[in-house]
Order: structure tokens, then sequence, then C-alpha cells
């Protein structure tokens, strides 16, 4: 872990040079997806003006097939749901252009286009429901069912117009094949953008979240259900543009280009690609198009397509790695061996100082480690955290039996105990994790009662978890800023990171080691600035150097971002270094609470800890 100044707390300076420079980056980040898109239009032009008629109506397919593949990466990709019902989403967002065609409603093509996709979206949070609960095998037979189902009452009902030959009506100016593909350009550079934004957005983060953990999602204050239902709808909503693309295209839209085994392939081909990625995506729609030309030029039948899309499909189920992921593994490979070396030769660094400190003793700039005492609690005053009475029962083994301590606010106190103690328990239980738990909790006076997890952490009870938590896909910047769930500034993100030795914002946490991952973890709760922050074992895969460095931020914490801490940790001398007083489990029960010097001389305490090799 990077050496930081142990100093004691003081206001961060913020230099207007600093803030002048984040803007800068802030609008060089909008600018340049922006730019990308309006040369990209350039380009569609340019191809519409230069391909030949028949290539111009492949272009368009191709078009309207990455649009379908882009919402497909959101569902599948990203928030790491199956759905494959993609072109059932298509043939709403069809019919409703076609209907509107009919109906002569105000507005033309764009108007009805964008209503297609907006009741394609509608749809999608109803499909979506089911996800709320299904996961895997259970919700892709629920999402191809209802493509089946919609699929034969679409034979039966038809699109609007097509029995009696209403063609729909292209945007004026566009009318021409040329023109059209060109529209369909514009279109795809607007949903590209979209889903860029998004993707970078609160709801980008927290679908990637919720694919890597629920749990995760919801200690951090973000509603699950929110997560995977605006995921359909944005997903679904991309659908549904594409069928009213489609729609515009053949004039004439039948049941026939929206079947299930259709949707399947679209899905099999989004997972090969990386269609979570909006290159990739269109890569996908170029082959949705490519592929089927090819054999029928070379003779061979165009159903062998679906063949040849599965066999990508399973290739990249089964390895693990799509397309466009494994170009980026590429691209980053060496990257990422000098952000490693780096992050290596800090903590080497760090621990040359630690051991330098601990040999010389203190001076006048740098105090040793452990020269500080734990912060002592404030005379008096409300609780941060009270618990009383908690019990949990499974059955006849009682996890929590009458569990009842209290957290003095600005302080860390250590839970402690023996394996199987009831410390995980306890933790689940006051987060909401445990709705069958019975007993009070109390944040800053306030009872808790049956509120769920998401209520809990957005009313500052936080927490983190034994087990990597912290989503992969995102970077340490957009992590950080999703669990603060406030607006931080680049300052801010900067010093807590800063603080905790935590890499630089714009690191990828999928190039880090689990132990950086908790560092960032507890910096990015820390950031949103909680009451009470639950540490579950937060030194676990820190060296013992790292472990000195943590205790240190850890008693300056509470001070300087104005919160309390619960720390359950192995380390005894972590918990000696850091924590005022203690509370300790055992079988379930509190076995001591109190100062820390008091509880560690219990001899009851003693007795539980007897024989082991290692505190918890």
């Amino acid at each position: 872990m990077p050496h930081a100044d142990v100093s004691p707390a003081r206001p961060v300076p913020r230099p207007a040079a600093g803030s002048a420079g984040s803007a800068g980056s802030r609008a060089l980040r909008l600018a340049w997806p922006v730019g990308l898109a309006v040369v990209g239009v350039l380009a569609g032009y340019l191809l519409s003006v230069g391909l030949s008629g028949y290539f111009v109506f492949l272009a368009v397919s191709a078009v309207t097939a990455a649009i379908a593949i882009l919402g497909l990466g959101i569902v599948t990709g990203s928030a790491g749901m199956i759905a494959l019902c993609q072109l059932t989403f298509a043939a709403v967002g069809a019919w409703v252009v076609s209907l509107l065609n009919v109906l002569e409603v105000p507005g033309g093509f764009v108007v009805w286009l964008i209503a297609g996709g907006v009741a394609a979206g509608v749809v999608g949070i109803l499909v979506g429901l089911p996800a709320l609960r299904l996961r895997g095998v259970n919700l892709a037979v629920v999402t191809l069912g209802f493509a089946a189902a919609f699929d034969v009452t679409l034979l039966q009902v038809q699109f609007p117009g097509s029995k009696d030959g209403v063609p729909v009506l292209r945007p004026e100016g566009f009318s021409t094949d040329r023109g059209y593909f060109f529209f369909s350009i514009i279109v795809l550079a607007v949903c590209g953008l979209v889903v860029f934004f998004l993707q970078r957005g609160r709801w980008g983060s927290s679908w990637k979240a919720v694919a890597f953990s629920e749990r995760g999602t919801a200690s951090v204050g973000q509603s699950v259900q929110q997560a995977k239902l605006t995921a359909f709808a944005v997903s679904a909503a991309l659908g549904g543009i594409a069928g009213g693309l489609l729609a515009g295209q053949v004039q004439l839209p039948f049941a026939s280009s929206f079947t299930p085994l259709q949707s399947l392939a679209l899905y099999v081909l989004a997972v090969m690609s990386g269609a979570y990625l909006i290159d990739m995506a269109i890569f996908g729609g170029i082959l949705w198009v490519l592929v089927p030309e090819l054999l029928k030029r070379w003779g061979v039948p165009q159903d062998w397509g679906f063949v040849i899309f599965g066999a990508l499909g399973v290739q990249a189920l089964t390895s693990g790695t799509n397309l466009g992921q494994g170009i980026r593994n590429l691209w980053w490979k060496r990257a990422d061996r000098r952000a490693a070396a780096a992050r290596e030769a800090a903590k080497a660094d760090a621990a040359e100082h630690v051991r330098l400190t601990a040999a010389a003793g203190a001076d006048a700039s740098t105090p040793p480690v452990e020269a500080s005492a734990p912060p002592a609690a404030a005379a008096g005053g409300e609780p941060a955290l009270s618990v009383a009475g908690l019990t949990v029962q499974f059955g006849a083994l009682k996890a929590l039996d009458d569990v009842s301590l209290e957290v003095p606010a600005g302080t860390v106190m250590g839970l402690i105990g023996p394996n199987g103690a009831g410390k995980s328990t306890f933790v689940d239980a006051i987060s909401g994790f445990l709705p069958q738990a019975s007993g009070t909790v109390r944040l800053d006076g306030e009872t808790l009662g049956r509120m769920s997890p998401t209520r809990r952490a957005r009313l500052g009870l936080r927490r983190t978890f034994q087990q990597d938590r912290v989503p992969p896909a995102l970077t340490v910047d957009a992590y950080v800023r999703f669990v603060a769930r406030r607006r931080v500034t680049a300052e801010e993100v900067a010093e807590v990171l800063d603080f905790f030795g935590c890499p630089p914002a714009r690191t990828r946490l999928s190039g880090v080691d689990v132990g950086t991952r908790r560092l960032v973890e507890v910096a990015a709760n820390v950031l949103a600035r909680p009451r009470v922050l639950i540490l579950d074992e937060p030194a676990a895969g820190l060296s013992h150097e790292e472990h000195l460095e943590l205790g240190v931020r850890l008693r300056e914490a509470p001070a300087r971002y104005g919160m309390s801490i619960v720390l359950i940790e192995h380390d005894l001398d972590l918990v000696r270094s850091v924590c005022s007083s203690l509370t300790v489990l055992d079988f379930g029960r509190v076995l001591a609470s109190g100062p820390q010097d008091e509880v560690l001389a219990n001899p009851a305490v003693i007795k539980a800890y007897m024989g082991e090799t290692e505190m918890l």
C-alpha cells in the first residue's frame, strides 16, 4: 500500500487550478464521444453515397441489428441477465410504428420511432418483473416463453396495414434507400451516445454492480429492483427502435422477421461479440448480415448461420472471454504490467518506511504508525448505533441470542469472537439482510425496524463484506462515485483514495488484486459519509505492514470523516491499535463488552480463546 502522510487530520486544500483542470478533463470526456459520433455519421454519409443499392439495403439491416444488439448488451453483458426476446421488443416497436403510420398520427416517422421505443421499454419493464426473483436458466425460459407467445399472437393479428398493403412512410427528406440508410446511421449514433453516457453514469454502474453481487449493490443504497428494471427498459427500448427502423426499411413488416429463433441467435451473437461495448455491438450487427450473405454467395443454406453463431457463442461462454473483451485485454496487457510494477514499488516503499520508522522512532514530521491511541468516546450523547435484544434463529439453532451493544459516536468499536461466534450473522442482521431477526436496532436514535438493506444504507448504515463484492467491470473512480451516492468532486475522490493508499481513480478494478479492492471498498464507503460503517475483515489480503498503515487510517477516520466504525478483524494487533472498545461474541451471546483493556483482561474472554492460535 503506497505510503501517505499520517499526520493529524486537516482540511484538504482545493486550489482553483485543480478545479479548472478537473472541469477541463470532464469537458474532454464529454467531447470525445460526441466527436466520434460525428465522425461516424460523416462516414455513414460517405457510405450512403458510395454503396450500390443492394449493399445499402444490407447496411440498413446491419445498423438495425447493431442497435438491437446494443440494447441486448445492456441486459446481458452489463446487468448479467439472460433475455431471449430482444426481437420481440423489436416487433413491438415495429407494430407501434405501423399502427401510427396507418392512423397518420402527426409528427411523422421520427415521432413514431420514439413512440415505438417507449412502448417497447414499457413492455421490457413488464417482462423484467420476473427478473426480480428469477435468475439464470429460469429467467431465460421465461423470456423465451414470452417470445414464443408473442410470436403466435403476432401471426394472428399481423402488423397494422400489412393486409391492406399500406406502406410505412419514411421520414421526410430520407425517403430513398440511400437517404434512409443515412437516417439510420444518425439514429445509431444517437443511440450509441445515449448508451455511452448511461453506462458511465449511475445506471450503468448499478447494472455492472448487480451483475457481480446483488448483496453488494443493496448494501450501498442502490435498489437491486431498480437496477434490473432499468436495464430491461433501456434494452427493450433500443430493441423497439431497431424494430421501428426495420419497419421503415421494409415498409411492410411481417412476423417472420421477429421469430424466437432469431432472438436466440441475436443473444448468442451479443454474448460472443461482447455487445456491452458499443463498437462490438456495431461489429455484431455487421456479422448478423455478413455471415448469411457469405453463405448465400457460397451456395450454403443461410440457416447454417445460426449454427455458426451458436458455435461462436458456446466458445465465448465456455472460455469466459468474449471477442471484444479479448481484444481489450491484449490492448491493456502492457498498461496493466506497468501499473502493477508501480503498485509493487509503492508497496515496497511503504514497507521500508514502516520498518525505518519502527527502528528509528518518531521524529517531528513523521510519527510512528502506532504512536496515537484509539479514539475515545465523547462524554454523554446518543450512541451512533444501539442494538437491543437482537436474536436470529435458524430452525433449532440460535445464531444470535439476545445480543445488545452500543457503538459510541465518533469511535471505532471492535467486534470479536471465536469462529462461529455469530459475527457475520450479526452484521447481516443489523444491515437488513436477515428480515427474520428480532430485536431493536437504532441508528442515531432512529429505529430501523423492518427496513430493507437499501433503505438502511441510505440512512447511513454501511458495511463491507468478507467476500469480494467490488465489481471488476468498473474503474476505481466509477465505483467510488457509485458507492458514495452523492455528488463528489474529483478532489474529494483523489483525497480519500490517497488517504487509504488506493490506486488512482482511472485504474480499472479488474487489474488490481483482492486486497487492493478491499481498500477501495473501504475508501468508497467512507466517502459516502455514513453514520456507522461496519468493516468485515477489511485487512484480509494485506501484508503486516499494510495492516499497520490501515490501522493508522482507521484511527483517524472517525474524526476526519465524522463517522463511527465497527471493526471485525482477525488481526488482534490491528484491533488493539484501532479500537477504543470491544464486544466479544461467543456462541451467539455477548461474552463481554466495554473498554478494550477491561475486555481483553476478562477471564471469560481469555478462556474463550484458550488454545486458539488466532483471534476470531
